[in-house]
Order: C-alpha cells, then structure tokens, then sequence
C-alpha cells in the first residue's frame, strides 16, 4: 500500500521548509527572514508547476495547511537550531528527501492533468529544483542545482521522475511506483554526496 500523492507533497513541504531555514545558517538573518526563506523553498516548485499546468488555485491557495505545516516546520526548526549545532550536510541530507519527495509529487500531479510523459517529467523536476533555486537567489549563492560540486542534483529528480512515468506507462496498478521512485531519487543523491558522483562538467579544448 502506498502513500496518497497528498501527504507525500505535505512531506515534501514540510522538509522544504526545514531546508530553507537550515540554508539561513551563518546569514544573520531574523525570525521573518528565515519564514520567507523557508516559505519559497517549501512552495516555490509547486507553484510554478501549477502555474505551468494550469492548475488553479495553486495548491497552498487551495489547502492552506500547506503553509501552515511549512511554517510549523519552520518554527521548529529554527527553535531547534538554538540549542543544537547543525552541521552543513544536515542541509545536504534534508535537502535530498525534500527533492525526491517534491520530484515525485510534481511528477504525479502532472500525470494526474496532462497526457505527456515527457511533460510530466519536466515538471517533476522543476518541482523538486525550483524551491531550492529560488531559496538560494535570495540569498545571492549559486544554487545548489547549478553548481557541479553538488553532485547529482537535478540528475536524480530526472532519474525518479522518469522511472515514474515509465512504471505509470508499462504497469499502471503498480501501487508502489511513486515510493519506488522516490528511493531512486534519495539513493542517487545520496550516493553522489557520499561517494562525490557527478556529471562530466562542460570544457571547451584549448588552442595551441
């Protein structure tokens, strides 16, 4: 049995949220700062997805527990933060599960609306990239998803978002796609951190 596709996307902004205050670390930002951050990073991707596929009101505007669970996310965090020490690839790592939950969500969603795989799969990734990217300009860093240190980032959204729609396509009672899915996406990423995976970065060769 498999989660409904609605708790899977509560998740995913849940741990957004998480990601957004644990990028704040060391900005000297305040309690509002940090709510914003955290806000774009749990909604951001699945607004522009909605936005993409005309689906209106976008989901937080239709359900505001979304925000709510975001915000109490937030809070927490932020509390948390105050007495315990958080390393950087705690970013890393609630990063990872905020992307492969996202990456699924958008994907199914998409499925759910339009006919196209290859849309589908678009969307799932930019609903897994999107929040983080936009996370990250306002903080004026590269984000994540275009730095190749990063390892495999927007890759393994690709990866889970394509097995989805491949296991939709070829066996569509198949309960347990999106989880299947999901780990894909979890296990590559944290591979690439782990064991430093990544794609072959662009070069152009040198005149003589």
């Amino acid at each position: 049995m498999t989660l409904p596709i609605s708790w899977v996307e509560y998740a995913a902004v849940a741990i957004g949220a998480v990601t957004g205050v644990l990028a704040a670390s060391g900005q000297r930002i305040d309690l509002f700062g940090v709510l914003v951050l955290a806000l774009v990073t749990a909604v951001g991707g699945g607004t522009l997805r909605d936005l993409c596929l005309g689906s209106y009101p976008i989901f937080w505007v239709k359900d505001p527990h979304f925000l709510l669970a975001a915000i109490l996310a937030a809070l927490l965090t932020f509390g948390a933060a105050r007495f315990v020490r958080m390393p950087h690839r705690a970013l890393l790592i609630a990063d990872a599960f905020a992307l492969a939950l996202f990456a699924v969500a958008g994907t199914e969603k998409s499925l759910q609306l339009q006919d196209s795989g290859l849309v589908a799969v678009l969307l799932g990734v930019v609903t897994g990239v999107a929040g983080g990217v936009l996370r990250d300009v306002l903080r004026r860093e590269v984000p994540l998803a275009f730095r190749p240190e990063i390892y495999l980032y927007a890759t393994a959204a690709l990866a889970g978002a394509t097995v989805l729609v491949a296991l939709r396509r070829l066996a569509p009672a198949f309960p347990q796609a999106p989880l299947v899915a999901m780990g894909l996406t979890l296990v590559l990423r944290l591979s690439a951190i782990l064991f430093k995976l990544r794609l072959p970065v662009f070069r152009t060769k040198e005149l003589p």
